[in-house]
């Protein structure tokens, strides 16, 4: 009995240690996967990814990140794929159905108009039950209320659907609220009531990055400086180390035409430290600006550069496009 105790317990601590390294391994790949996906490095990220699903099929952490990391290399369906298993791994998992919903979002944006239908009624339920699970999941809040704002009743929208999401949203975060109110205002058109519900969410302290550099987003487009500088203090406050906030506060000086070195020096940092990610700035926006800046100090040659460079990266730019034509004009 003795001799047996001994090969039993020793069959436990053998079989401990091989559980032990599997989860030590299966973490190890979530992390390399977390690290790539940082990196901006999606492709590896997958590779990293697919194996540690391989080893830990029942992870939904590594399904999720496969879907981010899918969707920045645009491989919609296997986005979609990766989204799935992982709410199939847990249902209950409100994050988990907000990727799902913006999934299926994102390819519907690519779709032909039928097929966009069918997608756009999965990617609202799947917005409406990542609330459902989870009231305190702001982003998920945020996206069903643009949705209901933007879509039709076609496909599951219409404003009225959103005047109770943004009451609740107004009453748990002052700043979310104001946002919320802003963003569908936007979806109408409605820039006035936009721009002002947009100040309202700057000045009650959000706490989402996300929310400030969306804000941020939409002042560049409507060329408010002082807006961007708003936006670039409580980014800055927020998340200090996050570089979003030199591109806005960098276009604000452009605006303004004010200490043109200071946003020089701004725009190349960003450049340096950004990801290539949405909700990021892209490159070919920042040369884009830097063309601007050496416009507004008549350097015609070195703008010209820059607007070239925002073309090679981004043929579409139309604010270099535009910008070409007019110094070949000039």
């Amino acid at each position: 009995m003795v001799r047996g105790s001994k090969s039993w317990l020793a069959v436990v601590i053998a079989a401990s240690t091989v559980v032990a390294a599997t989860n030590v391994k299966q973490e190890a790949g979530l992390e390399a996967g977390r690290h790539a996906y940082e990196t901006s490095d999606y492709a590896k990220a997958v590779q990293v990814l697919q194996a540690a699903a391989a080893q830990d099929p029942k992870n939904g952490d590594v399904q999720l990140l496969l879907a981010k990391s899918y969707l920045e290399l645009q491989e919609r369906d296997a986005a979609i794929k990766s989204a799935e298993k992982a709410v199939a791994i847990d249902p209950q998992n409100s994050i988990y159905h907000e990727w799902l919903g913006r999934a299926y979002g994102d390819k519907a944006d690519h779709a032909s108009w039928f097929s966009a239908i069918s997608l756009a009624k999965k990617t609202r339920k799947e917005f409406e039950t990542a609330v459902q699970l989870d009231e305190k999941n702001f982003s998920a809040r945020q996206v069903l209320i643009e949705f209901d704002c933007s879509a039709p009743g076609l496909v599951g929208g219409g404003e009225e659907k959103a005047r109770p999401q943004i009451k609740q949203l107004a009453e748990m975060d002052a700043a979310e609220g104001h946002y919320a109110e802003g963003n569908c205002r936007r979806q109408k058109k409605d820039f006035a009531a936009a721009d002002a519900e947009f100040a309202k969410a700057l000045e009650s302290n959000p706490k989402s990055a996300e929310l400030i550099y969306d804000i941020g987003d939409y002042a560049v487009k409507r060329s408010q400086a002082d807006t961007l500088l708003a936006v670039a203090e409580a980014g800055e406050r927020v998340a200090p180390n996050e570089p979003r906030g030199k591109f806005y506060r960098g276009v604000a000086l452009i605006l303004r035409k004010e200490d043109l070195d200071e946003s020089e020096t701004l725009l190349r940092e960003y450049l340096k430290k950004a990801p290539l990610r949405s909700g990021y700035p892209r490159p070919a926006a920042v040369h884009a600006w830097l063309g601007r800046l050496f416009e507004n100090q008549g350097k015609a040659e070195e703008a010209a550069k820059e607007y070239e460079s925002a073309l090679k990266l981004d043929p579409k730019n139309k604010m270099a496009q535009e910008a070409l034509k007019r110094l070949k004009k000039g």
